[in-house]
């Protein structure tokens, strides 16, 4: 993945829709890289995955996987992704095993990062409901620190915490905005 690809969020609620669009690029000589989210992806399964790389796009499957990760991963993993996450709250060792599930025999694998904070998240919400004292910048930090030691290749992060997550993990670290 280069430093600064545009990924371009396919949020339809079809793969009728979702091809409408896809065909605008259909003589470009590089595919948009796409992101496939819940919404798509559980209206229109695998198969909707596995037609856009038949066209020769690059995708990132963006599931925010939390439960389960192991085995999850291992399936998404069969279906050629470029990319795909989990949630950064669900511990290293959860991360650790997405990791190990996304692997495959060969040893390739797609590119696995984290999601350190939703957007809709906010400090307060954080104290009131989830019971974190830490300030949402500290949180974001401290998971995509997590995020590193347990061997993911970057955070999805919002473009203000992009240098504070580099600061702390490292400029090779990965940050999808």
């Amino acid at each position: 993945m280069m430093q600064h690809d545009v990924i371009i969020a396919c949020d339809f609620k079809s793969a009728e829709d979702t091809f409408k669009f896809l065909d605008l690029f259909r003589d470009e000589e590089r595919k948009p890289f796409l992101k496939i989210g819940m919404e798509l992806f559980y209206a229109e399964g695998p198969a909707i995955v596995r037609e856009i790389k038949r066209r020769g796009h690059r995708i990132f499957l963006d599931l925010k996987l939390h439960d389960t990760v192991k085995k999850a991963m291992a399936v998404l993993s069969r279906l050629d992704v470029d990319m795909c996450n989990v949630h950064a709250a669900g511990t290293v060792e959860m991360m650790k095993y997405a990791l190990e599930g996304l692997t495959r025999e060969d040893g390739t694998r797609p590119l696995l990062i984290a999601v350190t904070q939703l957007t809709s998240t906010s400090e307060e919400r954080m104290r009131q409901e989830l019971l974190i004292n830490a300030s949402i910048n500290d949180t974001i930090v401290k998971y995509a620190q997590n995020t590193r030691a347990a061997g993911l290749d970057g955070v999805v992060c919002s473009p203000l915490e992009a240098d504070m997550v580099h600061e702390a993990c490292g400029k090779e670290f990965l940050t999808v905005t």
